[in-house]
């Protein structure tokens, strides 16, 4: 493989004069790395793309806008919004599927120096509740369904404001989205920070609520600076290690989005690259892999990324075949580490695409590594290196730099790290540490800079790309009155990566099955972290002389007779 030509297109490309040139900045008084060339906000990213207008922009099911069409519809919602009074500081909430009019909020809010709160569409009322609650934004865009959830809320916060988008019929108290959109106007003028919020969105917690993260202008625009070097990099590499010049102008990117707009993984990946390169963002009602087939041989699409098991199951379907894939030019995994498996079966499956795969978080606002084509065939169980914005370490339990090649909790600092969680000062200050983000994973780094994730330090399922807090699921539990004690962790599962599976001691006399136990748990959250696996014990669950459940013992014991293990 060329290594040293990777390490030489870094050297160019991020040294003096270079495209991607690394400078550092203060960030609330801590030097980080940043690239010297970004955008200064992502406002200037959207109005960077009027430069597109008659391009195709969002495709969905049979409707089209161009960029030129997008830009109208988002300044009408800036008018709007500022026509209501709502702020450059203040917070507006989005809670609704993968529609066109998502990303279409997004940039209105976001360039007008309003945060955008992504709600989990999979949300339950409490949930949605606590959110909302934690949040306090001043207007919520809310689809049908969502809707249907913000009525079943006892106590909505007073005074927000409901729009509907998509919506059945007539809503008393929603206004319509066509109004918004009717209203007109230009853009509102606003200066923004850097370092202001562009949005929150909302991880698993670890004790029984999510945390809002805050996603900074300058975190949002280093990810993007990050996602354009990772291929510049790549193809630069490439093309010291062969002589062959890459294509004097690039295609057009065609990307399918195929993972929630309330993740970084869509939203700050997919979304903000496809639109920085004036591509087209094809969006779908839910995941379907005969479905996605027939939308890339329909659109073109270039390039598909979501969750592992969305490959896996594109390429295992029965109409792969024979459906004209040859447009595709990356199937790329992220939300979960890609199987080796997987990343040969994309190589060979797939005669026009390379794989690829971005390890990241929700709090470093998109990617901390990215790998693709041979380095990630040769290399199919590493994430790749950290892209030039981080600093990257692994740490003992002390925090202290473990040797190379040493196995160690991962830490890293840039400017794309969070500014912290809302509300949260404490897990703030429990997770970043002098501008250094814990990310809760153990890996190590070899000697070509390689990062790889050999396990993970919180108790916490990735469950097909989403993370399932055990101690969420656990506070769930015991608000049934039957259970004395459970202790949830996950299992191997072939589709997914994980699934959620939890041991339950009851009390004395008390009687409780599966289906009983999975109903209640599921009207207090989401369906997704519900467990999939219970075992009812007839004994104590095992701890430890600190009293904390033996969480591997348990699983290592209960789970070795399932399929997947």
């Amino acid at each position: 493989m060329h290594y040293t030509e990777l390490a030489q297109a870094r050297d160019e490309l991020t040294g003096p004069g270079g495209a991607f040139e690394i400078a550092h900045v203060n960030v609330n008084g801590i030097p980080v790395r940043a690239y010297r060339h970004a955008l200064p906000d992502v406002r200037a990213l959207w109005q960077s793309t009027h430069a597109f207008a008659d391009r195709t922009y969002l495709v969905y099911g049979e409707e089209r806008l161009t960029y030129r069409q997008a830009h109208a519809r988002v300044d009408a919602i800036a008018a709007w919004l500022a026509a209501q009074g709502i702020r450059p500081g203040d917070r507006v909430a989005i809670a609704m599927r993968n529609y066109p009019e998502w990303m279409l909020i997004y940039w209105a809010c976001v360039s007008t120096g309003i945060a955008v709160v992504g709600m989990n569409a999979w949300w339950t009322p409490e949930e949605m509740a606590y959110a909302l609650a934690d949040s306090a934004p001043k207007a919520v865009f809310l689809d049908a369904e969502r809707l249907d959830r913000m009525h079943e809320i006892a106590a909505p916060p007073a005074g927000l404001m409901l729009i509907g988008v998509r919506l059945r019929g007539p809503e008393p108290g929603v206004t319509p989205f066509a109004d918004v959109l009717a209203h007109g106007g230009a853009m509102p003028d606003v200066a923004i920070d850097p370092d202001a919020d562009a949005c929150i969105f909302y991880t698993s917690g670890t004790t029984g609520f999510p945390k809002g993260a805050q996603l900074t202008h300058r975190g949002c625009i280093t990810n993007l600076f990050n996602m354009l070097y990772a291929g510049a990099s790549t193809a630069r590499a490439v093309q010291l290690a062969t002589g062959v010049e890459p294509p004097a102008v690039a295609p057009v990117p065609v990307s399918l989005l195929t993972t929630p707009l309330f993740h970084v993984t869509a939203n700050n990946c997919g979304a903000y690259a496809t639109t920085a390169a004036g591509g087209t963002i094809v969006l779908m009602y839910r995941w379907d892999a005969g479905e996605a087939l027939r939308i890339i041989a329909q659109e073109r699409v270039t390039s598909i990324g979501g969750v592992p098991v969305m490959a896996r199951e594109l390429i295992n379907h029965p109409d792969f075949a024979t459906t004209d894939v040859s447009s595709l030019t990356a199937m790329s995994g992220g939300g979960a580490q890609v199987p080796p498996d997987l990343v040969h079966k994309i190589e060979h499956k797939v005669a026009s695409a390379r794989p690829s795969t971005g390890y990241g978080m929700t709090e470093t606002c998109g990617i901390i590594t990215s790998v693709s084509g041979d380095f990630f065939v040769d290399k199919p169980d590493s994430a790749g290196p950290a892209m030039p914005a981080y600093e990257a370490k692994c740490v003992d339990d002390a925090g202290n730099t473990v040797a190379p090649g040493e196995i160690g909790e991962l830490w890293v600092k840039g400017a794309a790290v969070i500014k912290g969680y809302i509300n949260r000062p404490e897990a703030t200050a429990a997770s970043i540490t002098d501008g250094w983000l814990h990310t809760g994973d153990i890996a190590r780094i070899d000697e070509d800079g390689f990062i790889f994730i050999v396990d993970r330090k919180k108790d916490m399922v990735l469950r097909g790309g989403e993370n399932v807090y055990c101690a969420e699921v656990e506070a769930a539990i015991y608000r049934h009155p039957a259970v004395a004690e459970c202790c949830v962790f996950g299992v191997p599962d072939h589709r997914l990566g994980e699934e959620v599976a939890v041991a339950v001691v009851l009390k004395p006399g008390e009687s409780l099955d599966d289906a009983a136990l999975r109903s209640f748990v599921g009207s207090l959250i989401s369906n997704y972290k519900v467990p999939r696996h219970i075992w009812f014990m007839a004994e104590a669950l095992p701890r430890n002389a600190s009293g904390k459940f033996l969480r591997r013992e348990l699983r290592d014991r209960l789970a070795k007779d399932l399929p997947e293990a």
